[in-house]
């Protein structure tokens, strides 16, 4: 192993927590425009709850909020997967194969950091860590 791959593979434990935080925040951020309106002006103004969209921003919103703390990251991570993968065939897909025009770039990159978040964990900075001592 050169230098360059030690130097960086001891950080890979805390990219892992990193990046579950971060793909927890973005989804996140969709769940509260979806069902809670903020920020203004975006494109989710007239989602409702009980509809398709509204049950994404519901699934945004929680499991968003338990990818961020690192709470049953794997199970929250594979379900937010499915519903990545689900969104891009149900909602982009349909507009067109290549994703730069169907818009589904984003659901693709969330499915599979979500897919391989539910493999590798939360990391070492997450509520499963912290409830394993």
């Amino acid at each position: 192993m050169d230098a360059i791959d030690k130097l960086l593979s001891k950080w890979q434990p805390t990219a892992l927590s990193l990046l579950r935080f971060i793909a927890g925040l973005l989804l996140f951020q969709y769940g509260v425009a979806k069902l809670l309106k903020f920020p203004a002006g975006t494109m989710f103004e007239k989602v409702e709850l009980f509809s398709l969209i509204g049950a994404a921003g519901t699934l945004e919103l929680v499991l968003g909020g338990l990818l961020m703390i690192g709470l049953f990251s794997r199970i929250v991570a594979f379900i937010l997967s499915g519903e990545m993968a689900f969104a891009y065939f149900i909602g982009h897909f349909p507009k067109g194969f290549f994703p730069l025009f169907n818009n589904g770039t984003a659901a693709i990159l969330f499915c599979f950091a979500c897919l391989y978040l539910a493999t590798a964990g939360g990391g070492p900075y997450s509520i499963d860590e912290m409830r394993k001592k």
